[in-house]
């Protein structure tokens, strides 16, 4: 004989919690349903706000029972609510006004996956998920038309990076190379890969805004991968699109605004004193470039046409040719490091900060873990950033065309100064 199944106080707050989770998830997407006229009229679909809830909550009860012991009774009231909804799908096909769409059941069948996790106790993963099933279902006519907008070149350009990223890069070794540190040929391949990414990401850009405000929005996000690799790759594209000098620029600015915003995230996480002591150094930059770039996209317009050239979204061999002169680049350090040495913080902050800031502010977390060493570790990153500044300057100089020299100089300049506010507070 089965026992009745007795639930501690504590445990029924949290039971009633996880119902409530799937039940709200379910009444988000009923009413999205409802909203959008898919639950009303004569080829209205099964579901309304009232079923979804329900189907909601029978996930959710199922996964209460599971986490329970009792797996079996939850399945069968799982099973029973799957059912119901291709009994549904059927039956709205038979009707002849209906149309052959299976978004509502499809969506019901994922509500009730959700209200499963939420039983089980994954409140921030239904409640996530949910929020992302109701998005899905709110912007069908946005998602049709980004999709009537895809053509060829974007369709050959994500199946080449699919093969790119999936195929080759997993048989490549990881057998550090003779020389340029601790980069292999996979390291290499990967930079390839980022490089293709920011081309592919600014081609999109340019498509949706414009290439003015494209290439400002594709440095902003290639930013948070690594602002040098964006100043690299704009440089170089200033020479094939030298009418676009200027918005190349601005996408490099945005990328070097986003630097310091990421290194301190990864100090207030690592090193929180740290973080604190170079608030000074970091904070100043990333305003003076956050006005650079709001400026400048104010005063620039949408719309506008880019290089020929941009049928080929990923540029494949232009990036291979920037991930062997990064990898000549890192040769060059490597042979400075071993001419002065790196034994003291601010020189290795010199060397370290011109290609990888990143691993320059892990380190000075590091070291700044002792209270007496926040400030020299502070110093060391401020250091690294403007010597990362220089860098991407001698990039866009070596790199870029005169029209993109300039302004990109003009830039840099305001955000080394900016950095160097640090030490006269």
């Amino acid at each position: 004989m089965l026992e009745p199944l007795v639930i501690p106080a504590s445990d029924g707050l949290q039971a009633a919690l996880r119902l409530g989770i799937a039940g709200l998830v379910g009444v988000a997407a009923g009413i999205e349903r409802e909203w959008s006229g898919h639950a009303t009229g004569p080829a209205a679909r099964f579901a309304g706000m009232r079923t979804f809830l329900i189907l909601g909550l029978c996930g959710g009860v199922a996964g209460v029972l599971a986490a329970a012991e009792l797996s079996g009774l939850g399945a069968v009231i799982l099973l029973g609510g799957v059912g119901l909804v291709i009994a549904a799908y059927v039956l709205a096909m038979r009707n002849p006004e209906a149309d052959a769409d299976g978004t509502t059941e499809a969506a019901a069948l994922v509500i009730l996956a959700l209200g499963l996790l939420a039983g089980i106790g994954q409140l921030a993963l239904a409640s996530g998920a949910g929020a992302l099933v109701v998005l899905v279902l709110g912007e069908k006519r946005r998602l049709h038309g980004m999709v009537a907008k895809v053509g060829e070149a974007e369709l050959q350009a994500a199946a080449r990076f699919a093969v790119m990223a999936l195929v080759i890069l997993p048989i490549l070794p990881t057998t550090p190379l003779p020389f340029g540190g601790d980069i292999s040929a996979r390291g290499l391949w990967t930079l390839v890969l980022l490089f293709s990414g920011i081309n592919f990401a600014g081609y999109l850009a340019r498509r949706a805004v414009g290439p003015e405000r494209g290439y400002g929005l594709a440095g902003l996000l290639g930013g948070f991968i690594s602002s040098t690799l964006v100043t690299m790759q704009f440089a170089r594209r200033s020479r094939v699109e030298p009418t676009h000098a200027g918005a190349l620029a601005l996408g490099v600015i945005a990328a070097c605004t986003v630097l310091p915003v990421r290194l301190l995230a990864i100090l207030g996480v690592l090193a929180p004193t740290v973080g604190k002591a170079a608030l000074p150094y970091l904070i100043p930059p990333a305003v003076v470039g956050a006005v650079i770039v709001a400026v400048a996209f104010r005063r620039t317009k949408g719309g506008g046409e880019a290089a020929e050239d941009d049928t080929s979204p990923l540029h494949v061999a232009a990036s291979v040719r920037m991930a062997v002169l990064f990898w000549l680049a890192l040769i060059g350090i490597e042979f400075l490091e071993r001419q002065w040495g790196s034994t003291g913080v601010y020189t290795s902050a010199v060397l370290l900060g011109l290609t990888d800031m990143d691993a320059l502010t892990v380190a000075m977390a590091r070291l700044g873990g002792a209270p007496t060493m926040a400030s020299v570790a502070a110093t060391g990153v401020a250091i690294g950033v403007l010597s990362n500044t220089a860098f991407k300057l001698g990039l866009g100089v070596v790199l870029g065309s005169p029209a993109f020299r300039a302004r990109l100089g003009m830039g840099l300049l305001a955000l080394g100064a900016a950095v160097g506010l640090g030490w006269l507070v």
